[in-house]
């Protein structure tokens, strides 16, 4: 049963292109600063939103029109949502998806029949692999749906809720292992606090912390050998969460040990909600060897909850790339959709146009970060601002050179500091805008 009969696979066509069916600027196999476009981006359609939501607000329910949301929600079912998933992202051309546990199958009565229900799923997932060649980006399991997770997963006050959550990761990292996937991922639905009159913070985040231990041992068990990433998120559902943005996750990755096993996995929306953007976030990740994979979607600035709307917006899908190709790029992530359509944009086509743009939003940023860096002038401007580092006092300082008491005596003998030169934003954002139009 197909899908989407009346949509061929997708093309690229060109920046003259008036075709909503094409790409204008993903051109998977074009070359930049030595890279495919197509591995540089590493594009990803996520099981969740896109196979699984409806469309549903707190207003109403669903209203999306889809060939997959079969009536039964049988172990059938789940395998021929798959057959339409697959069909979707090759006519697409994305080379990964990610999936929730829960995403790909039903819970069944006992964990015993979810897991067999997981099984059936997962080899029909594997078969599908293999005809299309789209890969798995990373699994995670949903430890946040399911009313025994009210309180928390692994920071639950209820060692069973704990318990169950461990079982639940363990079988998520054997399916993730058999379908080959590159990566998994934990985030932390539920992994915070809503009132700290009830709440041990320090218990909690020990729990949160040997769950990850947990998963890490399994790992080298089975032989998994992708990333693992943390994903920061500052709130929603809880007031507030563990994992609240990428320099809280990072102190508590070191806290606990964990910072060689796990790296961060980042989100547009959750940096907006954390009050950061996520240049800010990539480069705090970046800077500390931390940047894993990203999650594109965009935020509305005039709501204040994380809407996970498709990424348009160049100047963000700019600054990302600018970002991730200063660091090195993806070793193993990737540019994973984790958006969904909006309530009104019912009919299936919509998913194609919502995918298309975010992926030519993508190209377009870093053809445009590829041009900022060959041309150099912003790294100039830069290099320039950071002068005095490069040499003299600035330079020993650095080298640790220097204490308090000699740089007393170098500013008692010199008399006053040098005067500062301009920041020059203003021409920096001009300097941008020569590049982005």
């Amino acid at each position: 049963m197909a899908a989407f009969p009346e949509i061929e696979k997708i093309s690229y066509e060109g920046p003259e292109s008036h075709n909503p069916l094409a790409f204008r600027h993903y051109d998977a196999d074009a070359v930049i600063e030595g890279r495919s476009m197509k591995e540089h981006l590493r594009f990803s359609v996520v099981y969740w939103h896109t196979f699984r939501g409806a469309g549903a607000d707190p207003f109403g329910p669903g209203c999306a029109e889809r060939a997959w949301q079969l009536e039964d929600g049988s172990v059938d079912d789940a395998i021929r949502r798959a057959e339409m998933a697959f069909e979707f992202i090759e006519k697409l051309g994305a080379p990964y998806y990610a999936f929730h546990d829960r995403d790909i199958a039903p819970e069944g009565k006992t964990l015993q029949e979810t897991n067999q229900n997981l099984d059936a799923v997962a080899e029909a997932l594997s078969q599908l692999q293999s005809s299309t060649g789209i890969k798995l980006l990373w699994g995670t399991a949903n430890l946040f749906s399911n009313k025994r997770y009210m309180h928390g997963a692994a920071t639950s006050p209820n060692a069973d809720a704990f318990a169950f959550a461990a079982a639940q990761v363990k079988k998520a990292l054997e399916i993730t292992n058999q379908l080959g996937g590159e990566g998994y991922t934990f985030w932390g639905g539920r992994e915070g606090y809503q009132n700290l009159w009830n709440t041990d913070m320090k218990r909690e985040l020990d729990h949160l912390a040997q769950l990850l231990h947990m998963a890490v041992d399994y790992a080298k068990e089975i032989g998994f050998e992708g990333q693992f990433y943390i994903e920061p998120k500052p709130k929603e559902p809880t007031k507030h969460q563990y994992d609240s943005d990428a320099a809280a996750c990072i102190n508590f990755l070191r806290a606990y040990d964990l910072e060689n096993h796990l790296k961060l996995n980042l989100e547009t929306n959750h940096a907006t909600l954390a009050g950061h953007t996520m240049m800010h976030e990539m480069d705090t990740a970046g800077s500390q060897g931390m940047l894993g994979s990203i999650d594109a979607n965009t935020g509305d600035e005039l709501l204040g909850w994380d809407t996970d709307q498709f990424p348009t917006n160049v100047y963000l899908t700019t600054q990302c790339m600018l970002m991730l190709l200063k660091y090195g790029g993806f070793k193993s992530g990737g540019v994973n959709f984790d958006a969904k359509v909006r309530r009104e944009s019912f009919e299936p086509i919509d998913l194609f146009h919502a995918h298309i743009g975010g992926m030519d939003a993508f190209a377009a940023g870093l053809k445009i970060a590829a041009a900022i860096r060959a041309d150099g002038e912003l790294a100039r401007l830069l290099s320039e601002r950071y002068a005095s580092w490069d040499s003299g006092v600035g330079a020993a300082i650095e080298k640790g050179e220097h204490s308090l008491k000699t740089l007393e005596a170098y500013m008692l003998e010199k008399g006053e500091a040098d005067a500062n030169t301009s920041g020059r934003q203003e021409m920096l954002e001009n300097l941008i805008n020569r590049y982005v139009y």
